[in-house]
């Protein structure tokens, strides 16, 4: 078996976001050696990591020159130059989650096609070439208003998402390759966090419940445990492992759904890395998911995946009408409270909307947790 801890074993991440900010916490607790590339000279890993690398994640010989510098590459983001690790694979570098698994997921298009092929349950959705081959598939009737727009490339935290629901919404998209997809009506947006090994061990974490803020379209709180029926909950889990396993995924992947009115589940979309969703483990859950994500890419047995108490999760994210410099007013107020922990993730630039940190609020009951996490909410403001 190799060596990883306090030895000359190097571990690769592509993105030095927070989220590889956040994994940078465990590697630090059994010291394995990182190296990070990120195009931020100021990313939050930089910090945190034993090698920083300022380069661009979309360039081929970027990535492959990186890779060829450490003996296992995982990445935090999906944008990556998916020809350089296919090109690392094919020279014997392992890298988890695999490009065929990440060439399934980056492009939004075929990652539906791909719950299709394996009959797994998604919302009905049509792909597009481009904007006007879209105001075609409406004058056709191939696609009826309202629907879910989506871009196949490059969207995330709401961005790239939008509900088109007239001609007016239709004008402000982008020309660009996208799906139209069935609107759902939704008792529920739930997920759940796979992590799987290469040897196969598979654990899930508890369902979790999310509610978006409207307009940013972004997740405002993650509750955990969902206030749902067991039954669904199995049921979630079950449809879970099932796109686990489809992807041949290694590492953590979050499972996005819809509990939809009559109960059935839908997989709505993945992400291939530690996610939003996962954020409440690092104080609830016996092991949490960057800790997780670390054992599996890593061959190692995996954690526990229960939750020690009730968690929930608030994004900080900057306010509408600031720009700048950031500055975290009452921080100490929510600081005073029982259960609650602050996570800044470093970013010195706050703009409307910014993912800039989070915070987990823990309880034995959730209900408690819940109108402690709006207390929090409506006390901390992320301005400049």
């Amino acid at each position: 078996m190799t060596n990883f801890f306090s030895s000359n074993f190097k571990l690769g991440i592509l993105g030095g976001g927070q989220l590889g900010k956040m994994m940078l916490y465990d590697t630090r607790k059994y010291d394995i050696q990182t190296y990070v590339l990120d195009p931020s000279q100021d990313a939050p890993c930089k910090i945190a990591c034993d090698h920083f690398q300022q380069g661009n994640l979309m360039d081929y010989d970027t990535v492959y020159s990186f890779g060829k510098k450490v003996d296992i590459l995982t990445f935090e983001i999906e944008t990556v130059n998916l020809k350089a690790l296919v090109q690392l694979e094919k020279e014997g570098k392992k890298v988890y989650p695999s490009s065929k698994t990440l060439e399934k997921i980056q492009n939004k298009g075929k990652q539906k096609l791909f719950y299709e092929e394996n009959k797994i349950p998604t919302a009905e959705f049509t792909r597009f070439s481009n904007k006007a081959h879209l105001t075609e598939g409406i004058t056709n009737n191939r696609i009826k208003l309202p629907f879910v727009w989506k871009s196949t490339q490059g969207g995330y935290d709401g961005k790239g998402v939008s509900i088109v629901r007239s001609g007016a919404d239709l004008a402000k998209l982008p020309d660009t390759e996208c799906i139209a997809e069935h609107l759902v009506n939704f008792k529920n947006e739930l997920a759940v966090i796979v992590v799987r090994n290469p040897s196969g061990e598979i654990k899930t974490y508890p369902v979790v419940e999310m509610e978006f803020h409207p307009e940013a379209n972004q997740v405002e709180y993650v509750i955990c445990p969902a206030r749902i029926d067991a039954k669904i909950a199995q049921k979630a889990i079950k449809i879970a492992e099932k796109v686990s396993k489809a992807f041949e995924h290694v590492g953590v992947l979050a499972v996005e759904m819809f509990q939809t009115q009559d109960d059935n589940i839908l997989v709505n979309e993945v992400a291939p890395r530690p996610h939003n969703s996962g954020h409440y483990s690092i104080e609830a859950s016996y092991t949490n998911q960057f800790e997780q994500h670390i054992r599996a890419i890593l061959d190692l047995p995996l954690g526990a995946t229960e939750s020690k108490v009730g968690g929930i999760m608030v994004n900080l994210v900057g306010k509408e009408g600031y720009t700048g410099d950031v500055i975290y007013k009452n921080i100490e107020e929510i600081m005073k409270m029982k259960g609650v922990t602050p996570h800044i993730y470093g970013k010195k630039q706050t703009r409307p909307y910014r993912k800039m940190g989070h915070v987990t609020i823990i309880h034995e009951n959730i209900d408690e947790a819940r109108k402690i996490a709006e207390k929090v909410k409506n006390t901390i403001q992320v301005i400049s």
